[in-house]
């Protein structure tokens, strides 16, 4: 079944039918693959890869493919969305104390990272010092997906959350301009003029991401749709948004979805739970089918002479090149060494590299299919050993302490007409407004808990009635006081009765 060759044929209803089926079976297999991975520990990116292996010619689909140019499209549009569901789910109170550590190892560990496995690829491997950059460039980028993949199962300490977290969304960005800039033809641009490139398009992305994600915010609080299904929509259409202007202006596209994502996942939007819902499932189904299309790409019978390159490279880039770019970037800031070696060792590579690999291949670079060829077998085999062993060392590191209190899920509905707004407040597990009075909640005035669903069943609550585990709470709020009540109801989860006492917020306090 070749699909780029042959003659075009038209396509016809029962194509269209086929292919639906096709498509929805592959969908069902992977969702059903997501119970594996997690049962396992094993990053589900393993299993959507072997997907589409198996879907390839060497496998039992017989599936030609072989267009890089579809398939990095596909990959960016797919990385798109992945970054704007990672910026929707990114707390800013995380990861505000370690942005500056962030960012070092972001920008200042991806070239101690290039440098180093770049290194290593000319001088033990043999390539010449284009791919050996082009290499170094592709696999120094991190990503998020798979490390949380692994790790949401042990709680970990927020230093090392956050700064993980920052550094996968900020890192794609300035990989990307190293990989475009090693892949054109012609000599490669001297080292200070990188620099400046990199700088200004990250400047122009950072600039326009938050402009983005300030106005879109803006405009979804004060805007009341006539449906709420249509906010998880207008969401996701102002992250793209941010990436198309980021991109038309000649800035870092990845950087402006991010950050305009991570704007809006801040802002305490309207309807959030339903727009968190529906950025996971987009996620999820990028990955799948990125991660499936990336499969079907790679030719396993002529991996044989790149596996040896791979784990060479790999080893340096696992064991040298990220150790050494979080020691020089995290000492300074004083990061013990226990953050420092976890977050040494999760320094996972999924999706990025493997898209990025393809960029080489539609530039035309010389010995490009082995670059992607290295870069696949390396990605494959060391998340395959690092996956299941973070949560072994995280434990060994004495890093997976007791969890936090668990954040209250506060869905906003506007009340247009009304001027107000009505909260649906869930208290889980591990909240301390467990065992609260309704009066000890001391909302600001204009707020009230109105109604009270335990085991199914509703009431009125008394100013006495004590909260429990699993209630959900209707609060009504007016306009002035939306804000300070959604941040009182926080405080009370995290610290008790005895929030604004404690040092845990109050009402004037952020979220």
């Amino acid at each position: 079944m070749p699909v780029s060759q042959g003659r075009e044929r038209p396509l016809t209803v029962h194509h269209l039918n086929q292919l639906l089926l096709v498509c929805s079976l592959v969908l069902l297999v992977a969702v059903a693959a997501v119970r594996i991975s997690s049962r396992s520990g094993l990053p589900s990116l393993l299993v959507y890869l072997g997907i589409g292996i198996a879907m390839g010619q060497d496998g039992i689909g017989d599936i030609h493919f072989d267009n890089a140019e579809l398939t990095q499209v596909i990959g960016y549009a797919a990385l798109v969305v992945i970054l704007a569901e990672g910026g929707l789910g990114t707390k800013w109170k995380e990861i505000e104390p370690v942005l500056p550590a962030a960012t070092a190892l972001a920008l200042a560990g991806v070239a101690v990272s290039v440098g180093v496995t770049a290194t290593a690829a000319h001088y033990l491997i043999g390539l010449e010092w284009r791919q050996a950059l082009i290499i170094g460039a592709v696999v120094s980028s991190t990503d998020a997906a798979a490390v949380f993949s692994v790790l949401r199962k042990i709680p970990l300490p927020t230093r090392v959350t956050g700064t993980l977290e920052a550094e996968s969304g900020f890192n794609d960005a300035p990989v990307v301009i190293l990989v475009v800039a090693f892949s054109q033809a012609g000599p490669v641009d001297h080292w200070y003029a990188l620099i400046g490139e990199i700088t200004l398009e990250l400047a122009i992305g950072a600039a326009i991401g938050i402009a983005v994600g300030w106005l879109g915010s803006w405009g979804l609080r004060h805007v009341a749709l006539p449906a709420s299904g249509l906010y998880p929509i207008a969401v996701m259409a102002i992250a793209v948004t941010a990436y198309a202007a980021g991109s038309l202006a000649h800035g870092s596209g990845f950087l402006a979805v991010y950050l305009a994502s991570m704007a809006m996942g801040n802002a305490k939007l309207p309807h959030w739970p339903a727009t968190r819902g529906f950025a996971d499932g987009l996620g999820w189904i990028a990955q799948i089918g990125m991660f499936v299309l990336l499969g079907l790409l790679v030719t396993p019978h002529e991996l044989g002479d790149d596996v040896l390159p791979g784990l060479v490279i790999g080893l340096v880039l696992t064991m040298v090149a990220r150790p050494l770019s979080v020691f020089l970037c995290l000492t300074p800031f004083r990061v013990p060494w226990q953050e420092q070696t976890l977050m040494s060792w999760a320094g996972l590579r999924g999706a990025v590299p493997i898209i990025l690999a393809t960029i080489p291949m539609v530039s035309g670079v010389e010995g490009s299919r082995r670059i992607f060829n290295i870069v696949f077998v390396l990605v494959v085999v060391y998340t395959l050993v690092q996956g299941p062993t973070l949560p072994w060392l995280a434990r060994k590191l004495q890093l997976g302490g007791d969890p936090e209190a668990a954040d209250l899920g506060i869905e906003s509905a506007p009340l247009e007409r009304l001027r107000g707004h009505l909260l649906s407040v869930a208290i889980p597990e591990g909240s301390r407004m467990h065992g609260v009075e309704v009066n000890e909640l001391r909302l600001p005035a204009g707020a009230a808990v109105t109604l009270v669903v335990r085991d199914e069943k509703s009431f009125v609550p008394l100013p006495t009635t004590v909260l429990r585990r699993g209630d959900e709470l209707l609060v009504v709020a007016t306009d002035p006081v939306r804000d300070a009540a959604e941040r009182r109801l926080r405080a009370v989860g995290h610290g008790g009765k005895l929030a604004g006492w404690l040092g845990t917020g109050g009402i004037g306090n952020g979220r």
